[in-house]
């Protein structure tokens, strides 16, 4: 299992935080894929991820028990 974590547009699109996502050796890829699937408006947002806290690709593999944040880039000054 994946715990899914969503921040800011993300969270607002899909109407919740945390999701978990039964999936084991699978890419971020293969897991956002899937989430547009249900929710396809997550495709109109240039996404970021995070891995167990450390920012990822798409072809970063998730081990069993992973924590895959998904947001969008935040602006500051």
């Amino acid at each position: 299992m994946v715990r899914v974590l969503f921040f800011g547009a993300t969270a607002q699109l899909v109407g919740q935080s945390e999701i978990a996502v039964l999936a084991q050796d699978a890419t971020v890829g293969t897991i956002v894929d899937r989430l547009m699937v249900d929710y396809p408006e997550l495709a109109n947002l240039n996404l970021l991820f995070a891995l167990n806290q450390e920012f990822a690709s798409r072809e970063t593999v998730i081990g069993w028990g992973g924590e895959l944040a998904i947001f969008t880039a935040v602006s500051g000054g």
